[in-house]
């Protein structure tokens, strides 16, 4: 089942250095089945409180194991450090696919 990596930027600090991760992350996803969907494109919030949200980066992989594989692997964790205290991003990782409704969130009171 296909896995798609949302990434939200925050807050830039330092654009010259997340410029300099943006110019080195290419190679970091050789060896992996990524597609880059989204990147940096124009938005909008619809509804929410989805203020502060800079850019919206949007990666489909095959699996979830294979976005781990990625995110985790030597080439990304150093190429990372330069986006590291550049900026500051929300990485969420979400399993394609639909939940019937009796089984959405579960842990949930409300």
């Amino acid at each position: 089942m296909p896995a798609y990596l949302i990434s939200l930027c925050r807050d830039v600090t330092n654009r010259r250095r997340l410029e300099d991760y943006w110019a080195n992350v290419a190679p970091a996803f050789k060896g992996f089945e990524a597609k880059p969907l989204v990147a940096y494109a124009p938005f909008e919030i619809l509804e929410g409180a989805g203020g502060g949200v800079l850019g919206v980066v949007l990666f489909e992989f095959p699996s979830m194991d294979e976005a781990r594989r990625w995110y985790t692997s030597p080439a990304y964790q150093e190429v990372k450090k330069l986006r590291e205290g550049a900026a500051n991003f929300d990485l969420i990782l979400v399993e394609g696919g639909v939940v019937p409704a009796a089984e959405r969130m579960p842990k949930s009171d409300s």
